[in-house]
């Protein structure tokens, strides 16, 4: 199993989400504070007219174009507004699915499981809700217990290139190399032109020795169109781990600022030292 290097962690952080405080979502963390019971109200003389109270508007699921909207904002207030649609309707998938996503951006990986336990306990063969399980238990580093989900979304979807991507990623958390390299392989054949599933194959050989195939595999990866920043960061990284720091430091400032790039760049060059162990990360595009 590849050991992670500190670089891959900080990156990884910065391309995808800083880790914010821990929220108490419906449905998640802090009990809710029972409140009082109210006294029953007195009964106006018989002889008294009493206006008509209106009547509050039932919650309501918000519409396509809500949805839309909300899907560009920042994690925090998709979580807000994921979790208010997830608590009128359980069962909807977008909304359970939304919610998880929103979580594991902010680096709630427990809370972002719970959201997809949620989801499965009323429709157990969504797919994304158990790509996203898998995900999170892949974020916290139980990549043992993401094996499941991943396999049951297989089943569902045998053509889909993603849960075989996400079983490479937790077989390799779980020490299952063998394994792992299979899941990759067969993610790449089922999505040869796929930018995240090449890169995650990529990075699995760069942690196990490989460099050079790791680096041919992700120059191709990273000239896709439509290919995640992640890919070109891996690509700085294995660059850079194999001693190349101009090309590497060139690569990085493409998409990261420059006080991450200096960052990075000091432990590039203190890993490539010579009396330096070398280390690799599984820097993912998680499928």
């Amino acid at each position: 199993m590849c050991r992670m290097s500190a670089f891959a962690a900080t990156a990884l952080a910065v391309i995808l989400a800083a880790p914010a405080p821990a929220l108490a979502w419906p449905g998640f963390g802090k009990a809710k504070a029972e409140v009082p019971a109210k006294a029953a109200p007195a009964q106006p003389p018989a002889n008294v007219t009493v206006a008509a109270q209106p009547v509050q508007a039932a919650p309501r699921q918000a519409s396509a174009e809500d949805r839309a909207v909300v899907r560009r904002l920042d994690p925090l207030a998709r979580a807000a507004f994921w979790a208010n649609q997830a608590d009128i309707d359980p069962r909807d998938e977008e909304a359970g699915v939304g919610l998880a996503q929103a979580l594991r951006a902010m680096g709630q990986y427990e809370e972002a499981a719970a959201s997809a336990q949620r989801l499965l306990s009323l429709s157990p063969n969504s797919v994304e809700g158990l790509l996203e399980l898998a995900r999170a238990q892949v974020g916290r580093g139980q990549g043992f217990y993401a094996i499941d989900p991943a396999k049951r979304a297989q089943a569902l979807a045998p053509r889909d290139w993603r849960p075989a991507s996400l079983l490479g990623i937790a077989y390799e958390q779980a020490d299952r190399d063998d394994e792992a390299l299979a899941a990759h392989r067969q993610a790449v054949a089922l999505a040869p032109e796929n930018p995240a599933a090449a890169s995650n194959l990529a990075m699995y050989l760069a942690g196990h020795g490989d460099a050079v195939e790791a680096e041919r595999l992700l120059r191709i990866a990273a000239a896709r169109p439509g290919a995640p920043i992640e890919v070109r960061q891996n690509l700085a990284l294995v660059l850079g781990l194999q001693g190349r720091l101009a090309e590497a430091e060139t690569l990085a400032r493409q998409d990261l600022p420059p006080a991450i790039v200096n960052n990075n760049m000091a432990y590039l060059k203190a890993a490539a030292a010579p009396e330096a162990g070398r280390s690799w990360d599984s820097l993912r595009t998680t499928p």
